[in-house]
């Protein structure tokens, strides 16, 4: 029972961990803002579907990461 709970625990922690990663380099880099129109410039805002893909693109990139199953791995094939 207690292996059940341990697999699950870690199977968990990396989910966490991609997620938090994931809010930083969004928030860092500016991933899924809304355009903000300065003095002099106007930009086309992407739509919330856009945001979204973005967002879930860079949540997997970051679980791969976090598992180890990113750019490493492949270099050691």
């Amino acid at each position: 029972m207690d292996g059940l709970n341990n697999m699950n625990l870690g199977a968990r922690r990396n989910e966490d961990i991609a997620l938090d990663l994931m809010k930083f380099v969004a928030d860092t880099a500016g991933v899924g803002r809304t355009a903000v129109s300065s003095a002099g410039f106007s930009g086309t805002a992407p739509k919330s579907e856009e945001h979204v893909s973005q967002l879930l693109e860079l949540y997997g990139r970051c679980l791969k990461a976090v598992e180890g199953n990113g750019a490493q791995k492949e270099a050691t094939r």
